[in-house]
């Protein structure tokens, strides 16, 4: 799994800047700047000829990370599928099931274990369901229209998997003592320079692809697995299916440049927890991507998160009002966004460990205490959607009266241009941007009303925005405004 939390010390996320890289989404990354605005070339769609392994349907891709154990009362893959009309109604497209195999019993982590420390690649944990729970799922999915990527481990087992009895298959000390990898105490780290290991997990990685009719496969820790093996992977997998997606844990460019479909845009979350939970200028999210707008090649992608399984949920860190302005981003820069089971309705309960080696359901009963949180996502994602501009237009950076708090910027596409407007302090906004007046409609994100009959306190509920009279501009703290106009706005 990421660089996270494993096991009660934390596995900090590769930070170093040949690790966390947030690149371009797509097309060659010309920074075009002037006094008056910046305009980045992030034309996803126009740029798509230059990606590898990129599916033609990423720029419509909703991800949604779902825990198993956690995402119902149950705890079963049967869980999983009884909430598939909920989640096609939220609007949600790509299935992610965290590893679903066996879990290890040799130094488990908490009651349950990490589902990272796997006994058994050929198995499904008994607890979760079965094969044939499994096939049903996929299939329930597909019906409406939504794939299903299954979550791999290959750089690591847990120490009592079925693979033990091939030491070879595991890297070694000078005693020829297995090892763990990092500080993962739970887990024995793989060898790949073992060919016989190598062409178990290929074989693996196609079993499951074949007999499931799977989508693709999130890659936990890519980055310590070697670019040979994820060349073979790929290449024999995509025989299979040529529009499989691989979702890279890692943010290097050598993964984008053959092999895999996108990775984490793990800088983006790192600089949106500096700006809200440490006061950095809302400036430096723009300067963050533009300094690493050159690092990937053109064609890449990355998934965009605020919250995962990796991290204290978003509402906690942030703040509820804080948390949701940091989904609009998440939602309208380049690149495919992904919700966190339970994001939806604004869930609090732990799930990076150690609450992620116990039993820990999400309280589906939180979108009735926070409503803005169903709310807000009820328009976000259809909006999303159905914008040409948010899927795959270009970025335009544009300049606003308080930088240090608030960022403002265009996606523009051939048929749209959408303005966003995100507010990243506990502080109000009166002030201006720098674009025309022109004929700008504004997206309501949220009712009031419904907040007070829902039981918001008064102080909590968002005020009514004004009547559009850009480039004048107000926000509340943490407040979101987005507007769409059915012309290309030319840069100011």
């Amino acid at each position: 799994m990421l660089a996270a939390l494993r096991s009660p010390c934390k596995r900090t996320p590769r930070v170093g800047a040949n690790r966390i890289i947030f690149g371009s989404v797509l097309g060659l990354l010309l920074l075009l700047s002037s006094a008056r605005g910046t305009a980045l070339g992030w034309s996803d769609a126009e740029s798509a000829g230059d990606a590898r392994n990129v599916p033609s349907w990423i720029d419509q891709a909703v991800f949604y990370e779902i825990f198993p154990r956690a995402f119902s009362s149950a705890g079963t893959l049967n869980g999983v599928t009884a909430k598939l009309d909920a989640l096609q109604t939220l609007g949600v497209n790509v299935l992610w099931l965290m590893p679903i195999h066996p879990i290890g019993k040799m130094h488990r982590l908490g009651t349950y274990g990490s589902m990272y420390a796997v006994s058994d690649y050929y198995a499904i944990d008994p607890d979760l369901g079965t094969k044939a729970d499994l096939l049903h799922l996929v299939q329930a999915a597909h019906q409406r229209h939504m794939r299903v990527i299954l979550d791999e481990v290959p750089d690591h087992t847990a120490w009592d998997s079925v693979m033990m009895s091939h030491p070879a298959f595991y890297k070694q000390d000078a005693a020829g003592k297995i090892v763990y990898p990092h500080n993962w105490t739970d887990v024995a780290a793989l060898n790949y320079a073992d060919p016989a290991l190598r062409q178990y997990m290929v074989d693996m990685f196609a079993y499951w692809l074949k007999t499931f009719d799977l989508d693709g496969f999130r890659c936990d820790d890519a980055g310590d697995v070697p670019l040979s093996f994820w060349d073979q992977v790929s290449a024999e997998l995509r025989a299979i299916r040529p529009d499989l997606l691989l979702l890279a844990e890692a943010s290097e460019p050598d993964l984008l440049r053959q092999d895999f479909s996108l990775d984490y845009a793990w800088p983006l979350l790192e600089r949106m927890n500096q700006i809200i939970l440490q006061g950095k200028p809302a400036s430096s999210l723009r300067d963050e991507i533009n300094a690493q707008a050159s690092r990937f090649s053109p064609g890449g992608w990355h998934m965009l998160i605020s919250d995962d399984h990796d991290t204290r949920r978003a509402v906690v860190r942030y703040g509820a009002q804080a948390a949701l302005a940091a989904s609009a981003l998440v939602f309208t820069l380049p690149g495919a966004p992904m919700l966190y089971n339970g994001m939806e309705v604004g869930d609090a309960t732990p799930s990076t460990g150690p609450a992620l080696f116990e039993k820990e359901p999400i309280f589906w009963q939180s979108g009735l205490l926070e409503p803005a949180f169903p709310e807000f996502y009820k328009v976000m994602i259809p909006l999303r959607e159905t914008s040409p501009a948010l899927r795959h237009g270009e970025l335009v950076w544009i300049h606003n009266s308080d930088e240090n708090h608030v960022v403002t910027y265009l996606r523009r596409s051939k048929e749209e241009t959408v303005l966003v407007a995100v507010n990243l302090a506990n502080v109000s906004f009166a002030g201006s941007i720098e674009v025309g007046t022109g004929s700008w409609k504004e997206v309501a994100l949220s009712d009031a009303r419904r907040h007070g009959e829902a039981g918001m306190p008064t102080s909590q509920a968002p005020t009514p925005p004004p009547a559009v009279a850009l480039p004048a501009l107000s926000l509340p703290p943490f407040g979101v405004r987005i507007f769409r106009n059915l012309q290309t706005v030319a840069a100011p």
